[in-house]
């Protein structure tokens, strides 16, 4: 597998847009999905881990809306606290 084909990073998230070949009905399809990952290091270790996270388009859509009621949840709350 070649590199993503587009990136972006911000602190210790990056996002990667992968180009995907699959083989239907005798005929090659492209398709992209994406990797999310966060880095990071456990304490007392000098090793830097990753955990990535693999979704298609039609995924960001419902990890938006998540996001978004976590994000609303969490800033409301201190807001009416």
């Amino acid at each position: 597998m070649t590199g993503p084909i587009k990136k972006w990073k911000t602190g210790a998230w990056e996002i990667a847009i992968w180009s995907n070949k699959r083989k239907f009905n005798g005929e090659e399809l492209e398709f992209k999905t994406a990797s999310l990952s966060r880095s990071y290091k456990k304490k007392g270790e000098e090793i830097w881990r990753s955990d990535i996270v693999n979704f298609r388009k039609s995924d960001i859509v419902k990890m938006n809306m998540l996001l978004d009621k976590a994000r609303d949840f969490l800033f409301l709350a201190e807001v009416e606290e």
